[in-house]
Order: structure tokens, then C-alpha cells, then sequence
């Protein structure tokens, strides 16, 4: 678990700085980069290490510790689980060492008909297929579980953990059918052609599930940390359930909202997509009731009375009391920005602006990091068999990535409304029409200087937990629900009717565009390989 979370974390920071020092170079303070192709290399190194290394190893370390202490049962298949890390780590390598060369810049996201090395598609093979291993193994575990404990509730946290270990496997499909079928031909020499609206239909499959994947540790977290961290108890157990089914079934069929500007998906299947978007909203705003509840309870627990003064009574100086604070608060500006891109008008005046930056960073560099975070606060004593008593730093760390977040992404959101294109190397800001812009891009720079002092702490405080004094440590315990699970219906404890509507949506609201598309004659483009001197 300890190998799973460092190596995430070390990815994350380099990444991190990746991010920064692009900020820096689309500021007023220097002038225009020399070859923009660096600035296009580093945006592809930063989207592929916090996209596809840092959350999948910081889920699947997570989960293999829910197993053990939720389940309270040793970890089945450890050294398929040391596999999958394998994999992972020398998928990682595999795929960075091209992109480092300038010979995979096609961005996170692939870019058909830029074609990049292969090594950089095989290596992200790598890391998928490592984290299949992980996806199995929560399967096994649970059913190791089932079978001694017949008829019993499984766990919450393991119920949401191997939610998102099926949600993981069933979007991970879209961007391997693509690199599989679709690219890795042309980028290994056997073609020199390859349909990009094809390619980007079965990515767009990948493109949005892949962010609930990432959401998944972050929500465990809400559910069954955050209410014990702070003295209370879970609202409701059955609510918690009922949002992460909701998660995996409507995660999947909204991934083309992504295409509204792309000619090669009708109207018709836009509509469909935007509506099942608007659906996925449900369960973060029964999360958002759900761990309010919880949390005011707490406060009601600690004294408060009154319609506020339970907000007053929270333990404000808990360092999982202002992770939720300010993931909730991050949570709020992104998903209101979220639901601008998902109506098919409103994108129009948005899409691939720097207001789509904003809103991305929110969500997964604000909402979820930052209970990446706060989990790794709480498991890191249990992992290590030290002391984390750090409040004062954890604090300050916590406070200059929600401060710097803010500071990062709100300019980012006026200056998409002014129309400022995203993922451009360089602005002219000696054009007047450019210049207002300039200062917002300073503030930007300023933003994320912050969020990489936090980092830094972030791993520092890490580090010295390490080297902390031993101790002795009460048997690690989730958040306990307000009333007892007793016996559940079937449905809120297992998942074959839930997976069969995730499949069968997705048919439904993918089957037709892909069909047709592949029915089409002559819909391939000429590849553009990149590499080599721009």
C-alpha cells in the first residue's frame, strides 16, 4: 500500500511542477518560449501522470487497504497485486521515457490522427491491464468475503471500492479499443491512415467515466472517514449506497458531451448524452445532503444548537474537517461550472476555452486531490506504525491548496468567457485585444506557485511520518452509520443488476454512433506522426 501511495504521490509532484512551469511560461514574465513543442511535451507528461498513474495507484492502494480493514480479512492474491503495481510502475517508464523525447507529444487525450511512438501507447496498455489485476482482486476478495459471512451487508466501504473497481473496468474499454485497434496499427507502421471521429467516439467512452474513477477514493473518504474523523456518525448507510449504484450506472453513457462540436455524432445522440449528464448530478447532490447531515451531527454531538450554531461547534481545527470544507466548496464551483459544458447551448460559447481548464482543475485538482489528501493523513499512522502529529503544517498545506486552487482556476473561468483559447504554448500580449489578458495569467502563475508549496509540505509531512516515534494504535475503524445496516435488500448489496444497466446504457447511448461509423466508407484521414524536429 505504502509502494502504491508513494509512487502516486512522487508522480503527482512531478507532474505538479510540469503544471506550474507552464503557467509560467504562458505568462507576461518571460518572453515567447522558443520551441512550443516543449510546452505541448510537458502538457502531455502532466495530463498522463495525473490522468492515468496518480489516481489509479492512489484507488488501488486504497482499496487493497479497505480490504483489510474493512473486510477484516488478509489480502487474497498479494502477489497479483504486486504485479499489477509492476505494471503499473514499468507502464509509467514505458510511457514517459517517448513523451520526455519529444516523440509522444499528443497530449493525454491521443489527438487522432497525431501519432505519437508506440512505446507511449504500449505503456499506457501497461498501466490499464496493471490496474485490471487490481480490479479482479477486489472482486475475489469479496467474494472470499460473501462466502464467510452469507447474507451479512457487505461493508460500505468495500461495497463503494469494488463499485469503482467495476465502473474503472468497464470505461478503461473505450480507451483500449482505441489504442488497440485503432492507433497502435498506424503507430507500429501497418497503416498510414485512421479514422479520427471513430477514435475520439470510442475515447469520449473513456473520456468522462474516467473522472468518477477518480472521484471514487475522494467520495469513500466522504462517506466512511470524514463523519468518524470528526466525532460523528454516518447520516445514512442506504443513501451512500444508493449514490455510488447511481455513480456506476450513469457514469458511463454521458461521455459525448465531450463532442458537441465534433461533426461525426448527430444531434440526436448529443441530446441523449446531455441528458444522461444531467442525471450523474444526482449523486453528488445526494453525497452533498448526505455528509452535511453527518457532519452537522457531529456538531450537534460537540454542543451546537440551534438552525447554525452546529456549524460554530465543528471541530474547525481537524484537518478532515477542513478537507471536507474546502472539497465541498471546490466541489460547488466546479460542478456549476460542469453544468455550463453539459448543455449542447451553453458549450457552444465555452468549448475549449480556458473556462474548460477551470472547471476541470476544480473538480479533480480541487475536489478530489485534496481528499487524496486528507486519506492519506488518516491511513498514513496505520501503514507506517508512526505518529502523524503534525496539525499546524497539515493545516497549512490544506489551506494553500484550496487558497491557490481558487487563485489558479477562477481567472481561468473569466477569461474563458472572453473566449481565450486552452493548451496554447504563448500569447501575444502586445496585441490590445490579447493584453487585458495578461494579468489573469499572472494571477494564475501566482495560484499555482502555491499549490506547489503544498506539495511540497504535503510530501514532507509524509516523509517525517516516517521517521516519527512509534506507536501504539486503537484498531483502525470507518465512519459508523446513525442506525444500524441490518439486513439490505439484494440490490443495495450486490451489484449484477447494477452492472447489467451500466452495460446495457451504454449500448444503447454508444451502439448506434460507433456502428455507423463503422459502417462509413472512406472516413479515415491521412496519420500525422509526431517526433523529430518541429
Amino acid at each position: 500500500m505504502l509502494s502504491h501511495f508513494w509512487v502516486a504521490f512522487a508522480a503527482f509532484f512531478v507532474a505538479l511542477v510540469l503544471g506550474e512551469w507552464q503557467m509560467y511560461i504562458r505568462s507576461p514574465l518571460r518572453d515567447w518560449i522558443g520551441n512550443p513543442e516543449l510546452y505541448y511535451r510537458s502538457v502531455t507528461a502532466h495530463g498522463s501522470a495525473m490522468g492515468y498513474v496518480f489516481p489509479t495507484l492512489v484507488a488501488m492502494g486504497f482499496g487493497y487497504a479497505i480490504v483489510e480493514l474493512a473486510l477484516k480479512q488478509p489480502l487474497v492474491g498479494r502477489r497479483w497485486a504486486w504485479t499489477g503495481f509492476i505494471l503499473v510502475l514499468l507502464g509509467t517508464v514505458v510511457a514517459m521515457a517517448p513523451v520526455s523525447a519529444g516523440l509522444a507529444t499528443v497530449l493525454y487525450t491521443f489527438y487522432p490522427p497525431l501519432i505519437g511512438h508506440p512505446a507511449y501507447y504500449i505503456g499506457v496498455v501497461l498501466v490499464v491491464v496493471g490496474s485490471w489485476i487490481w480490479v479482479a482482486l477486489m472482486s475475489v476478495n469479496l467474494r472470499v468475503w460473501k462466502k464467510a459471512h452469507p447474507g451479512e451487508a457487505v461493508p460500505l466501504p468495500m461495497f463503494a471500492n469494488v463499485a469503482g473497481a467495476y465502473l474503472w473496468a468497464w470505461t478503461s474499454v473505450g480507451a483500449a479499443v482505441e489504442i488497440l485497434f485503432l492507433i497502435l496499427p498506424v503507430a507500429l507502421g501497418f497503416k498510414n491512415t485512421i479514422d479520427a471521429g471513430l477514435a475520439r467516439v470510442f475515447f469520449s467512452w473513456t473520456l468522462h467515466a474516467i473522472v468518477y474513477f477518480w472521484l471514487m477514493p475522494a467520495y469513500i473518504a466522504f462517506y466512511t472517514l470524514v463523519p468518524r474523523a470528526i466525532g460523528g456518525r454516518l447520516y445514512s448507510d442506504v443513501m451512500g449506497r444508493i449514490s455510488f449504484i447511481l455513480f456506476l450506472v450513469f457514469s458511463m453513457p454521458i461521455g459525448m458531451h465531450h463532442l458537441f462540436q465534433d461533426p461525426q455524432v448527430g444531434s440526436g445522440m448529443k441530446f441523449l448524452h446531455a441528458v444522461f449528464t444531467a442525471m450523474v448530478s444526482v449523486p453528488t447532490l445526494l453525497t452533498v445532503f448526505t455528509i452535511t447531515a453527518s457532519v452537522e451531527i457531529a456538531g450537534r454531538l460537540r454542543g451546537g444548537t440551534g438552525a447554525l450554531g452546529w456549524v460554530k461547534a465543528l471541530p474547525w481545527r481537524n484537518p478532515m474537517m477542513l478537507a471536507v470544507a474546502f472539497s465541498f466548496i471546490l466541489l460547488g464551483f466546479g460542478g456549476a461550472g460542469g453544468l455550463i459544458n453539459m448543455s449542447y447551448q451553453l458549450d457552444f460559447a465555452v468549448h475549449n476555452t480556458q473556462w474548460i481548464t477551470g472547471h476541470f482543475h476544480l473538480i479533480f485538482a480541487g475536489a478530489i486531490v485534496i481528499m487524496y489528501f486528507a486519506l492519506a493523513y488518516d491511513l498514513w499512522p496505520h501503514l507506517t506504525g508512526r505518529a502523524l502529529v503534525q496539525d499546524a503544517m497539515i493545516k497549512a498545506q490544506l489551506w494553500l491548496w484550496f487558497v491557490g486552487m481558487i487563485i489558479l482556476t477562477f481567472p481561468w473561468h473569466v477569461v474563458g468567457v472572453m473566449g481565450m483559447p486552452r493548451r496554447m504554448a504563448y500569447f501575444d500580449y502586445t496585441n490590445p485585444e490579447i493584453a487585458p489578458q495578461a494579468v489573469t495569467v499572472l494571477i494564475s502563475f501566482v495560484g499555482g506557485l502555491l499549490m506547489v508549496i503544498s506539495g511540497l509540505l504535503f510530501l514532507l509531512i509524509l516523509l517525517r511520518g516516517h521517521r516519527a516515534r512509534l506507536v501504539e494504535l486503537p484498531e483502525f475503524r470507518f465512519s459508523q452509520p446513525v442506525h444500524a445496516t441490518g439486513r439490505l435488500p439484494v440490490a443495495l448489496n450486490s451489484y449484477a443488476l447494477w452492472l447489467a444497466l451500466m452495460i446495457g446504457l451504454s449500448i444503447v447511448n454508444y451502439g448506434y454512433p460507433i456502428a455507423q461509423l463503422v459502417s462509413l466508407k472512406q472516413t479515415s484521414v491521412p496519420a500525422v506522426p509526431v517526433g523529430g524536429k518541429p
